[in-house]
């Protein structure tokens, strides 16, 4: 029975993803559809092929991007959707940002979208008179730039033929005339006001402008919303439909009607072909409807009808709602963490997985559209780069669009196929301003400029993989370990628990400022048992930063305390000790301390056996140091213990660190070739050779600089939690200088090291309260900050703890392809145990890194394990089987007595 429900739920789960399946876009597919785009951009400038070109490339009579030198006040009308702006912009002389707005936004009903065309017009100019009352300016002569985003062949800068209607607009009696006619009649006739029209542009040409003003690299303009669309300045002796050979000119590409001579049918689904045929415009813009807003949510819709059809969803249950088109918004769409609340305002009563599902299906549908989006853009700049001549070209787009604002990936994944699909060309992205002042969309663009190295492609993350799998080879070489900047450190842990261990243990778990103390009680009545108490110690700073043996006293001081408590001062227990910082492994027990990590810098103690300092200061106790473990390995048999599948022990933390079971064959500083042996990874010295200077920004190398231990340990101080407050706080400060933030206050608490922690990252990305904690959070820093203040501050910390979280599941990713590669098995199934407070605390951090891992290790099954006792359980099981040891009579240990802190060889034989 159980059998039968398992291969029903996974024939199920396999229809579900074969469906999906359907919307992946491979590298080969994308490239084609760069190649088909390119085409058809040369097809659209040419005169004999302009024609039956779907990419129309309209003339705008644009000739150059802003320089600054712009003066004066004028009226300016956008109409590009259901939507319809009137803005009044004055420019101050020679002055860049230097701009100021007022603007109205009118509604147009759908019958007005699709009545007739005087009725249209009638509607925009009732608008402009109201919009002129409102700003007291009805007696004012002004010129006007009209906005107007739908295709149009331009014979002028104030000339404009509609071609076709799209995003839903019908308006009889418009196609094929000059829409700044049908403006100029629609003013005379209401006769209240006169106006100088003296430019008609395209809303990507708009954008363009705008941004451009910003930024004098922007020389493309992209709409990702309602519609889709880009316009870029082209040389003008590659347009053929326009006279002249010097200079340039901005072309409408008008993209959307990529695809209607079928050259894209291969990557179209019944999906695609469904939402066209019941459109206003079966069979154009067949690109538009696979990539604009106005589409998506209803691809969406169609692919859940069709899901529930199949008894894959809601039950087999299909309310009306869902049968109506338009119901599902590509808005609903963007608020995926309200999935659950959306569909049962359609009136579906969907279950956890039925949610789960459905975020599956508009993930896949937005990052199509997203890499499609990519793809164009590709062609376009790599066209570019061409027509300069040039081997790296740096140009920067210009973006509106609520679909790139506000999708949560929507922009990710349109730079990273961009940066994938043209290597050569270094392209930034800035939003267009939304007329309101810095709004909250201006100030994301701004940061994403910032902090656009912080976010990493697959194609990247796969890159690091293959550089830390080359130094965990290194590390484990007895050749290139001495130069390696992983350490690659045997533990002599050979195995995971089995079950056997037993015993009355004491634990100590030494590895930040809180210092914990437990006894571990393993049984064995009916099952295996374990009990743990335990006490937090606070190490004051001054003992941090003291000497070793003022470090160990006060370790001692506190083993006491909890003996005491106990009432064992008088029992003989054996100690497991965690020590959580680089050490040397000599067979458990001694260890040497490589360095210090963690802001710790007790003197007299690197170098030397902490073992040996830990016993001399606890010798009056009566107890005795069994076996030493790092955290990492501690968390690995804690896991073990429960999952005997565990073989990857991680602390993602305070500090940051992994250990794995590797085949001893390949462990060159141990001597034998039979069984496994768990090695302590010490990856936080990651990149200390400079293998990750690309990829570090000036907010890490000022941490560095700051830091106990400048140069070493760098990779840890890009993720761990030790620095990610600190991180945040550097950028905060660096946007606040520039006038960003804040109004440009900086005060005394932002200024001051320490101040923004990563507690405080933590709870300002949780999805409900995250600005409001934001706001009490700044506040508390003196800086009083805006509700667009507070959503940029969020949007920093989102950016720097993903970065965390990618870069260790790159790092994870390579640790389980070296499993993968030692089991020569086909696929990989394994867990991982995990502890530390960044991960356990953040409400976001999991599930990014179980995502990204499975992305970048597809053939594996990996079960993340959260040790819920942290790493002194599995201290404990690795003092029992030292303890199991000690039994042996015949054990035998060899090493090297020149001072060489390396283990050369080992022999241990059992009897």
């Amino acid at each position: 029975m159980v059998t039968a429900v398992a291969q029903r739920l996974a024939s199920q789960r396999k229809e579900i993803d074969d469906t999906l399946a359907t919307f992946t876009l491979s590298t080969t597919q994308l490239q084609e559809v760069k190649a088909k785009m390119r085409v058809e951009l040369e097809r659209g400038l040419k005169k004999d092929t302009h024609p039956t070109a779907s990419v129309k490339m309209l003339p705008t009579y644009v000739y150059r991007t802003p320089d600054g030198t712009e003066r004066g006040k004028y009226l300016a009308l956008d109409l590009g959707g259901t939507n319809f702006r009137v803005l009044v912009v004055k420019i101050r002389t020679g002055m860049r940002n230097s701009v100021r707005m007022y603007n109205k936004i009118y509604a147009i009903p759908l019958e007005i979208m699709q009545g007739t065309g005087e009725e249209l017009f009638d509607h925009i100019v009732q608008c402009i008179s109201d919009f002129l009352d409102y700003m007291g300016m009805k007696n004012t002569r002004l010129p006007l730039g009209f906005t107007f985003s739908f295709p149009c062949n331009q014979t002028g800068i104030d000339k404009g033929d509609l071609v076709s209607w799209t995003k839903g607009f019908k308006a009889t009696d418009c196609e094929g005339y000059d829409v700044v006619d049908m403006l100029r009649e629609a003013i005379k006739r209401r006769n209240e006001f006169d106006l100088d029209i003296v430019a008609i542009v395209n809303d990507t040409v708009g954008t363009m402008m705008t941004c451009a003003y910003e930024d004098p690299k922007c020389q493309i303009g992209l709409i990702a919303g309602t519609g889709s669309n880009v316009c870029y300045m082209e040389e003008m002796k590659n347009i053929e439909l326009v006279e002249g050979d010097e200079g340039q000119m901005c072309v409408n590409t008008e993209w959307g009607g990529f695809g209607e001579n079928d050259n894209i049918e291969d990557i179209r689904t019944r999906y695609d072909r469904e939402v066209d045929g019941g459109s206003l415009n079966p069979g154009k813009q067949r690109f538009e409807k696979m990539t604009s807003g106005m589409y998506l949510g209803e691809i969406v819709r169609q692919i859940l009808i069709d899901l529930t059809k199949r008894g894959l969803l809601f039950r087999g249950r299909i309310t009306e709602r869902l049968k109506t088109k338009g119901i599902f918004e590509t808005n609903d769409r963007l608020a995926l963490l309200q999935v659950r609340s959306i569909l049962q305002s359609l009136g579906l009563d969907s279950t956890c997985d039925d949610s789960i599902i459905v975020k599956e299906v508009c993930g896949a549908v937005s990052r199509r559209a997203a890499q499609l989006c990519g793809a164009g853009m590709a062609a376009i700049v790599d066209k570019i780069r061409e027509n300069r001549g040039l081997d790296h070209l740096e140009i920067t787009v210009g973006v509106d669009g609520t679909l790139y604002k506000l999708h949560p990936h929507f922009s990710t994944i349109l730079k990273d196929t961009v940066r994938e699909l043209a290597p050569n060309c270094k392209v930034d992205f800035i939003l267009s301003e939304d007329g309101s002042g810095k709004g909250a969309a201006l100030i994301t663009a701004v940061i994403d400029k910032y902090l656009y190295a912080m976010r990493f492609s697959d194609e990247t993350l796969r890159d690091i993989m293959a550089r830390f799998r080359r130094e965990m080879e290194n590390g484990l070489g007895g050749d290139t370990n001495p130069t390696a900047t992983v350490k690659m450190l045997p533990t002599f842990v050979r195995s995971i628990p089995d079950g056997s261990e037993k015993g009355d243990f004491i634990a100590l778990d030494l590895g930040g400022s809180n210092f914990r103390i437990l006894r571990v009680k393993v049984s064995h009545e009916k099952k295996q048992t374990v009990q743990m108490e335990s006490q937090i110690y606070e190490t004051p700073e001054d003992i941090i930063h003291g000497s070793g043996s003022r470090l160990f006293d006060h370790v001692a001081e506190c083993l006491g305390d909890f003996m005491e408590k106990q009432k064992i001062k008088d029992k003989k227990l054996p100690v497991g000790f965690t020590f959580s910082f680089p050490y040397l492994d000599f067979l458990l027990n001694p260890a040497v301390l490589l360095t210090w990590t963690k802001r710790f810098k007790a003197s007299g103690v690197e170098g030397m056996d902490v073992v040996k300092l830990l016993n001399k200061a606890i010798k009056k106790r009566g107890v005795n140091i069994m076996a030493v473990v790092n955290d990492t390995v501690g968390t690995m048999m804690t896991c073990g213990f429960d999952d005997q599948r565990c073989e990857v022990g991680i602390i993602i933390g305070t500090g940051t660190n992994a250990c794995y079971m590797e085949e001893l064959r390949h462990i060159d500083m141990v001597e034998g070739d039979e069984g496994r042996m768990c090695i302590n990874t010490e990856w936080g010295a990651f990149g200390d050779d400079g293998t990750l200077e690309d990829i570090r920004t000036e907010f890490d190398r000022e941490i560095d600089r700051g830091s106990l231990n400048p140069g070493k340990q760098l990779f840890e101080k890009m993720v761990s939690g030790m620095y990610m407050g600190e991180l945040v706080r550097l950028i905060l400060v660096k946007m606040a200088k520039e006038g960003l933030l804040f109004e440009g206050r900086i005060t005394p608490e932002l200024l001051t090291k320490g101040k923004f922690e990563t507690k405080h990252v933590s709870a300002i990305e949780k999805s409900k309260e995250g600005l409001t904690k934001a706001k009490e959070i700044l506040t508390r820093l003196g800086v009083e900050p805006s509700e667009d203040d507070c959503i940029a501050v969020q949007h920093v910390c989102a950016i720097v703890s993903f970065r965390s979280a990618n870069l260790i599941a790159a790092t994870l990713g390579a640790i389980l392809t070296r499993l993968k590669d030692n089991k020569n098995s086909p696929r990989l199934r394994t867990t991982v145990g995990i502890d530390g407070s960044l991960y356990k605390m953040h409400p976001q951090y999991s599930r990014r890194l179980h995502k990204t891992v499975r992305r970048l290790v597809p053939e594996s099954d990996v079960r993340f394990l959260l040790s819920e006792s942290g790493s002194g359980k599995g201290a404990a099981m690795v003092t029992a089987w030292a303890s199991r040891l000690t039994q042996y009579r015949h054990m035998t240990l060899f090493c090297f007595p020149d001072g060489d802190l390396g283990v050369k060889s080992f022999n241990m034989q059992l009897s």
